[in-house]
Order: structure tokens, then C-alpha cells, then sequence
């Protein structure tokens, strides 16, 4: 790892801290940044050096392209990981870093533009053999395509804004008589929260699971699917809970989308890690959206595979091949991922503030991805993400029974947190016997109400 000698991580709270060790881990030194609102964290205390790069408002220091650029160059870091959200998709930071001869710890910049754009992401998976949802060829610029679009696929029909993501920038349509009002506030959405106004449109799936396959590759021209996750179990189009495998899918469906996946990556020329997004419905595929980066939800992969996913994206950036091929990716059990936040259970509320008392779980099987402690103070100003939950077992059935103990044994003390909804989910029939679609948990939260 001779090109790699210290490595700058661009990011905040828990995946901070799980890069900062896979480093560690390498013998790579770190150096974390920080907000002054972060300046007792976790990944400050443990990282071989730390700066300071601006206020607590994210727009001024984990977004502050500059400031971050400038710390590296200080401390003479080689390359920079962005981990997942701030500027992790931005192709132009990723060219800057390159400018400045430091190794971006990530796909291409020209990948991150291209899959980053929805309508172009769709063209190339097109191109590159991936099976897509019914939509419109390109961007939608007026009401009369919108309405002429949506009679060809049939309603219902989504609204999507082309540089979208998290949720946002989404609307169904019913029926033409909605399409004026939603296609308005659409593009107006669009502008405001991602500053484009572009749409396109795709056939609105009613029973669709949110199914996903782990890709890496490196820059010898080889690729690896590390399976797939099912991220159906969703609240506002934000990933809840997550397994690996999918246990939906039958083996050749799971084997031929590894294939398709591995072939689209390798057409692409894709590098580092990655995810193709599909949504699957009647034993059918249709490609989502690609994401340029590491996800939240990649220790699952890791528990089931056996890899170290953050290792093996520092060793393609550094110009080495992957230490696995197809053939020894073999699948190991299963593992269930729980995103514990600092929100009300029943109304999701953000509840920041001071943890009194943190005892995570443990004992077999059961790791806890954090960077909070008790005396921590969690700030207002970011995601409200307090841990990573995540559990595996030998199968399914098992892995809800020891994440059923792991959970009930998590204690987090002074602020509210999302885990008794978590209980609710294992212990639900439906969840249980894989009875669930996208569209599940909204409507078992009203139910609830």
C-alpha cells in the first residue's frame, strides 16, 4: 500500500470512524475533519490528526470544498475519502482532489456525473444491457409531453426529478386530471432542492421491492457482485431496515441478475464500489438508479461475504487489483441492518441532545456501527442517526431471533430513539413470513396511528 500513506476523510459520525479503522487496519494513517459542532466526536478523538473546518451548518464546513482541500493539502494527505452524502457524489470535489494530485477514494468523477444524472443513469443502463422500468426517452420539458408520456405508459405514472435523490423530487400521478398540479410542483420541488428543474417519467410500480446489488470493481478491468440487499422495508422513500441476501428472490433469479450486473459494470468500466438500485415486482427487474459511492447499508454485505468492503475500495484506489473474483464470493448466512435514530418512534421527530447512558448490544454475531458515548451530546444540525445495528445468523429465521435480542438489550438513555419500532417490525407476521413491499411500513405506520 505504498501509494497510500495517509488518507483524509471527508465526513462525520459513523462512517468516519468505520473508515478511520479500516485504515488503522491497513497501517494508513488518518486524518479526520471536523465542524466546530463536532469537536468532541468520536472520529476526532480517533483519528491520527484532525482539523477544523468551519461551523456547524454543513453548507460551511462538510460541504466546504475548500476548507476540506485545504486541510488535506496541510497535512499532506494522499488521498481523500468521502464516505456516503456531502460531497460523496460530486463530481466536480472528485476532479479537484484529482487536480491536486491526491487519489479519490471513489468512482470516477466522469462516472459520478454520468450515473448521477437519473435520465442519463437510465440511458446507460439501457446501453448497458440492465432491464428498466417502462418511462419517458429523456427529460420531460412541458405539461403536453408530460400528458402525451404519461398515455403512452399508463397511468399510474412517477414524476421524477432528474438530479434527484433521498426521497425527494418524486410524485405519483393517478390520472391526467392530477398531472397539471403535480407536474408543477415537481419541477418547482426539483429547482428548489436540487437547483434543476428537469423531469422524466416512469411507470409507477404498485407492489415493487427495493432490491440491490453491491458492485465493485477495480482498474484492471475486473468486477464483483457482492449479491444483493432487500431495502423494501422504507418510511418517506428512506431505507429503514436491510438484509442480505434478499430472501424473496430464488437462486437463478439472484444468479442471473449477478450476471447482468457484473456485465453492465464491466461495459461501464466502472471502478470502486457501487450499488444498482432496482426495483423488482412478478419475478421482474427494473433498474432505479445507480449509486457513485459506499452505502449506508454495506456492513450486511460485509457480514454475509465476509469482506471489508471500505479495504478493498482504499486497495482499487491505490491501483491494485481486487483480492476477489466471482468464483470465491461466496455467500455466508444472513444479516439484517438497523438504522437506530434519535427520533420519536411514533412521529419521527428529530429528538437531539445529550446521551445520559449508551450500552449498545453485543455477544455472537451482533456488530454496532457508532460514534456516539454516553455524555455525547447529539447536534441538531445533522442527520439523526445514533447507530448501526447490524446482525447475522445462519439464516433468516435465526437472524430475526438474535436481532430480537440484540435490540431488546440496546440501551440508549436521554434522548428518544426509533428502536421500539424496530421491535414492532420483527415481531410483525408479515415481516417475519417476507410479506412486505415498499409500500408496507408507510402503511403499517398508519395503521399504528
Amino acid at each position: 500500500m505504498s501509494q497510500i500513506k495517509k488518507v483524509l476523510i471527508a465526513n462525520r459520525g459513523e462512517i468516519a470512524l468505520r473508515v478511520i479503522r479500516a485504515c488503522r487496519d491497513m497501517g494508513i494513517r488518518t486524518v479526520a475533519v471536523y465542524s466546530t459542532a463536532d469537536r468532541d466526536a468520536m472520529h476526532v478523538q480517533l483519528a491520527d490528526e484532525s482539523v477544523c473546518i468551519g461551523p456547524a451548518v454543513a453548507r460551511e464546513s462538510y460541504l466546504n470544498e475548500s476548507a476540506i482541500l485545504t486541510a488535506a493539502l496541510l497535512t499532506n494527505a494522499d488521498a481523500i475519502h468521502p464516505g456516503y452524502g456531502f460531497l460523496s457524489e460530486r463530481a466536480d470535489f472528485a476532479r479537484k482532489v484529482e487536480q491536486h494530485d491526491m487519489i479519490w477514494i471513489g468512482p470516477a468523477p466522469d462516472m459520478i456525473e454520468k450515473m448521477g444524472d437519473k435520465v442519463n443513469a437510465k440511458r446507460t443502463a439501457i446501453e448497458c444491457g440492465l432491464p428498466v422500468v417502462p418511462g419517458s426517452e429523456g427529460a420531460i420539458e412541458t405539461l403536453e409531453s408530460a400528458l402525451e408520456w404519461a398515455e403512452k405508459i399508463g397511468y399510474p405514472v412517477m414524476l421524477k426529478a432528474a438530479a434527484g435523490g433521498g426521497g425527494r423530487g418524486m410524485r405519483p400521478v393517478a390520472s391526467a386530471e392530477e398531472m397539471a398540479e403535480a407536474f408543477q410542483i415537481t419541477k418547482t420541488e426539483a429547482k428548489s432542492s436540487f437547483g434543476d428543474d428537469t423531469l422524466y417519467m416512469e411507470k409507477l410500480l404498485m407492489h415493487p421491492r427495493h432490491i440491490e446489488f453491491q458492485v465493485l470493481g477495480d482498474k484492471h478491468g475486473n468486477v464483483v457482485i457482492f449479491g444483493e440487499r432487500d431495502c423494501s422495508l422504507q418510511r418517506r422513500n428512506q431505507k429503514v431496515m436491510e438484509e442480505c441476501p434478499a430472501a424473496v428472490l430464488t437462486q437463478k433469479q439472484r444468479d442471473d441478475m449477478i450476471e447482468v450486473c457484473k456485465s453492465a459494470a464491466k461495459k461501464m468500466g466502472y471502478t470502486n464500489a457501487g450499488t444498482f438500485e432496482f426495483m423488482f415486482e412478478d419475478g421482474k427487474f427494473y433498474f432505479l438508479e445507480m449509486n457513485t459511492r459506499l452505502q449506508v447499508e454495506h456492513p450486511v454485505t460485509e457480514m454475509v461475504y465476509g469482506v471489508d468492503l471500505v479495504r478493498e475500495q482504499i486497495r482499487v484506489a491505490a491501483g491494485e487489483k481486487l483480492g476477489y473474483n466471482q468464483s470465491n464470493v461466496i455467500p455466508n448466512g444472513h444479516a439484517i441492518e438497523f438504522r437506530i435514530n434519535a427520533e420519536d418512534p411514533e412521529t419521527f421527530i428529530p429528538n437531539p441532545g445529550k446521551i445520559t447512558l449508551y450500552a449498545p448490544s453485543g455477544g455472537m454475531g451482533v456488530r454496532v456501527d457508532s460514534a456516539v458515548y454516553t455524555g455525547y451530546t447529539i447536534p441538531p444540525t445533522y442527520d439523526s442517526m445514533i447507530a448501526k445495528l447490524i446482525v447475522h445468523a445462519q439464516n433468516r429465521p435465526a437472524c430475526i431471533l438474535r436481532a430480537t435480542r440484540a435490540l431488546d438489550e440496546f440501551v440508549i438513555e436521554g434522548v428518544k430513539t426509533t428502536i421500539p419500532l424496530q421491535q414492532k417490525l420483527l415481531a410483525n407476521r408479515d415481516v417475519k413470513q417476507l410479506k412486505f413491499d415498499n409500500h408496507w411500513l408507510e402503511n403499517f405506520l398508519k395503521k399504528d396511528e
